[in-house]
């Protein structure tokens, strides 16, 4: 999954399917659920003083933007294929680098919208520095990208292999 600067989401079928079957069980099953914990507290009385009516209240406003992203993403979205595995960085990539050509400092990382962000693999947006710096770069190029304190860091590809999950 990846953002063009167009605004366009460029998906995966199983990312989209993913991100389909959220923003149903957010905007179904749950708004249920958030809606009988709110009832729930409101019944307990004075809502000023009612920490259980307050947490579920937050947690409805974090579900309902949740709900608005996915919304707004989907819209957006263009399905397409994986990419091809042709060991050049791109995103939908599973990216692994070595910092300053030392070979025992890498990153392996996914190169996607943080949209697709999971707790199994680190994952760098294409318009990070870093993931403008690797983009388009082949295995065995050494690619520039600029740290936030304005000096250039570089990093040479080690591998460059179609995510899959």
């Amino acid at each position: 999954m990846t953002q063009t600067s167009d605004n366009v989401t460029w998906l995966t079928q199983e990312a989209y399917n993913q991100l389909k079957a959220e923003l149903e069980y957010l905007s179904g099953p749950a708004r249920t659920e958030i809606s009988k914990k709110i009832e729930a507290a409101r019944e307990e009385g004075d809502l000023r003083e009612n920490g259980g009516y307050h947490a579920a209240k937050e947690e409805q406003g974090k579900q309902e933007l949740r709900v608005r992203q996915l919304t707004q993403l989907l819209a957006q979205a263009k399905v397409g294929e994986p990419p091809a595995d042709d060991g050049i960085v791109e995103p939908g990539m599973v990216v692994t680098i070595a910092f300053d050509g030392d070979p025992d400092d890498t990153l392996t990382f996914l190169m996607a919208s943080r949209e697709y962000a999971s707790a199994d693999i680190e994952t760098y947006s294409p318009q990070s520095p870093l993931g403008t710096g690797v983009n388009g770069k082949k295995v065995g190029d050494t690619a520039e990208y600029e740290l936030p304190n304005g000096k250039r860091a570089s990093v040479k590809i080690l591998a460059a292999k179609p995510y899959s999950s």
